[in-house]
């Protein structure tokens, strides 16, 4: 990886099915969530600082630089795989912006939750995003 690149995180992939949740089941996963998402978060700002060093670096700094980059990618992709297996999707590594399925009348739609946040406390549509966020308690869940 060339220096002057900023780091790109790969696209996350859910590595089984996704999984559908009720907003009780999607809280009850938040201590792990919660847990996974700040290794992210803390490895992707890493990750950041140590492409800036080694724009700095020449010769061997940059040789070790770059190693310690790898390692922290490859970190980064394991704890993205970890939370893939929860069953929920990673949507911003900076802020470690959260989506679990789950059902609004009769439809699919995100339970968006973010770090920082005690629960989950919006809901969006699944095209909407995080602008179109509403409130959890208009949420009517249906199967």
């Amino acid at each position: 990886m060339p220096g002057s690149q900023s780091f790109t995180p790969r696209p996350v992939r859910p590595s089984r099915p996704k999984r559908r949740f009720t907003l009780s089941q999607a809280n009850s996963a938040l201590p792990l969530v919660r847990r996974i998402v700040g290794d992210i978060v803390k490895t992707h700002g890493l990750i950041l600082r140590l492409q800036a060093e080694m724009d700095q670096a020449s010769g061997r700094e940059q040789a070790t630089a770059q190693g310690h980059l790898d390692e922290s990618v490859g970190r980064l992709e394991d704890f993205v795989d970890e939370l893939s297996e929860v069953g929920c999707e990673l949507k911003d590594y900076q802020v470690g912006l959260i989506d679990f399925i789950g059902r609004h009348e009769s439809r699919d739609v995100y339970l968006c939750w973010k770090l920082g946040e005690e629960q989950i406390a919006y809901w969006h549509e699944l095209n909407a995003g995080f602008g179109g966020r509403q409130p959890i308690a208009t949420l009517k869940e249906t199967k």
